[in-house]
Order: structure tokens, then sequence, then C-alpha cells
């Protein structure tokens, strides 16, 4: 019976040995992106490490709550979102761990990753102004500033103020220009409207070739997604509209960024700090920036050719919590600027 049961409880000790190895090749990611640059990326990580990412999508202040009401036994390794006021929002819940790896760290300047390490940034966008080739000339554009100005009256086009990027814009130019100051832009700003904010960043850049107004607010990245859409107005639109980077002479223009957190009770913080290091790593950055047009974080790594036809730019030096920290005053000055 002992020459039996030695081979069985060898046999039997492998496979808890090789099904707990198995188990723990895998990493899982709750992502408030949504891009196929995204899932190619992931693909190519499984297929270098042999480590499967289970990717879980979904809206970001929804996959937070849900992160802490699974407290210890959460299944999530990596939370992925855009804007740095929600990478905040995580910080706060409790919800991440300080990411040490050293590879990562250098792949990252501080500048573009958590003051206090709870995230690193994976890309950013610039919030520039979208302006009609036909009848604006970009000489005439300066600063966000400036399109409170009358000289814009029945010009400007905006999304409505529960848009996020539009928010933290705002949260932004209340700590560079002071509550006052902010909230006579909103004033300023929402007097000039050609039509009430409806629509997405798209939409916005539609409108101005459309003759319904000459300026927009959008994000540099859907000007490469409309460029190359499949959708003929989308490139029409995207062809009809010029860049023009704000505030060039004064605090800069508005980056935002999007980054991933080490989430504080996962189960593979192995595989998922090998997953933020190859995100962040030259190679990766350079097909996030292919794939979706935004500006890389590896100082190393190349933007997309159509950003750097944009040109450099000067951006705004803010620590990316006070966009968190301003977003509900950014609301409320909203709601009081007649921005709807």
């Amino acid at each position: 019976m002992r020459n039996h049961f030695i081979p069985f409880l060898f046999v039997l000790i492998l496979a808890v040995f090789c099904g707990t190895a198995n188990a723990q090749q895998e990493v899982n990611l709750y992502s408030a992106r949504h891009y196929e640059s995204d899932q190619i990326l992931y693909d190519l990580f499984e297929k270098e490490t042999g480590i499967k990412v289970n990717a879980v999508s979904g809206n970001a202040p929804e996959l937070i709550e849900r992160i802490k009401r699974e407290g210890d036994s959460t299944s999530a390794d990596l939370f992925v979102t855009v804007d740095g006021g929600v990478l905040r929002t995580a910080k706060v819940a409790g919800i991440l761990s300080p990411i040490t790896s050293e590879k990562a760290l250098a792949n990252v300047p501080p500048n573009r990753r958590d003051k206090d390490g709870q995230w690193v940034g994976l890309t950013t966008r610039a919030r520039v102004i979208v302006y009609s080739k036909e009848r604006v000339k970009p000489e005439e554009l300066s600063t966000y500033e400036d399109l409170a100005d009358p000289k814009w009256k029945g010009k400007t086009l905006a999304r409505p103020s529960s848009a996020l990027y539009d928010q933290s814009l705002l949260a932004s130019l209340i700590v560079l220009d002071g509550e006052t100051e902010a909230a006579n832009w909103v004033k300023g700003f929402a007097a000039n409207f050609a039509r009430p904010p409806k629509g997405n960043d798209r939409g916005q850049a539609i409108d101005i070739a459309a003759g319904l107004g000459d300026v927009a607010l959008m994000n540099t990245y859907y000007i490469g997604q409309m460029l190359n859409s499949k959708d003929p107005e989308e490139v029409k639109a995207a062809q009809a509209v010029g860049v023009f980077f704000p505030n060039q002479n004064t605090t800069g223009t508005h980056v935002n960024i999007s980054g991933v957190g080490l989430v504080k009770n996962g189960p593979n913080r192995d595989n998922a700090v090998k997953l933020i290091e190859f995100l962040t790593d030259v190679e990766a950055q350079n097909q996030l920036s292919a794939g979706n047009y935004e500006y890389p974080v590896n100082p190393k790594a190349k933007a997309h050719e159509l950003l750097s036809s944009f040109g450099d730019f000067k951006a705004q030096d803010i620590d990316y919590d006070v966009l968190g920290e301003n977003n509900a005053l950014a609301i409320r000055l909203f709601a009081q600027g007649g921005w709807k």
C-alpha cells in the first residue's frame, strides 16, 4: 500500500502546485478606457508573457464602487481610467496601493504620475480650441479666457456641462485664474453660444463644418479618430477644422491624463506590476499613440505623426489632484453661469 501511496501523493502535490501556478498566470483589469488599441496591447502582453489579461469594462465611478464593495475578496488587480480627477477619486476611496516598480517609475516622469505613487499615467490628451478654417484665422485666437470676449458672440460651441473633460478644464482654470475669474469665464463663454450645448467632441467639429458655429473645445485624439473614421461626414468635419493650442504665452494648454492604479487587494499583484511596466514601456507607448492618437507619457516614446504635425506646445503645470478637488465647484459654476 505504501508503494502505491507515495507516487499518488507526489502526483497530488504536483497537480496542486501546477493548478496554483496556472491560476496565477492571469491579471484582472477593471477599465473605464474602451479603445481597441488597449485590447491589442493586452493581447500582445498575453502572447509575450503567457499571462492572460481579463478586462472588465465599465463606468469609472461604478468600477470604483464595485472594488470598494468587493473589499478583500475583489478580483481586480488594476484600475484604469481617464481623467486625473477620477484617479484622485480612486486614491481617496482607499482602493489603491503604491506602485514601487523601479521600471514603471523610470518609464513615467513625476509630472505624469501621482505624487503619492498611487497611479502612473498611460497617455495624455490636450484640450484645444478647434476652429473653422474658412471663417477664423489662427491669429484671432489666443486663450481659453478670450473665448468669453463678446467678439465671439454667437460663435462658440460646447458640450453640455455634464462632460467630464470640460469640468476638468474649468477645475484647472479655478486653480490658475481663481474662482471669480473662472466664474466670469463660464458666464462669458456661455453668453457667446451659437446654440445650446449638446453632443460630444465629434459633434462640435461636425457643427463647425456645418456652419453652426466657429470655435469649440475638443480633445486632440478625437481629431485623429475622425480623420481616420469610416464615416465620411466625420472625415470631412475633421478636415474643416484647425487645431489651436491656447494659453501659450500664459498658463499653457490644459492636458488631462489617463492612468492605471494597482488595486490594494488584488490577487495577482506581481502580474499586475508586469502589465504596468509593459504598458509604460516605449514599444507599448508608441502603439498607444499610434492606435488612439494620444500623447505618450514615456518621454522616450514618439507621438503619432498626426500629433506631431500639430506642433509642440506648452502645457499647464498643475497637480492632477486639483481636477478632482475642484470638480464640485466647477459643476456649480457651470450651473450659475448658464452653461447647461
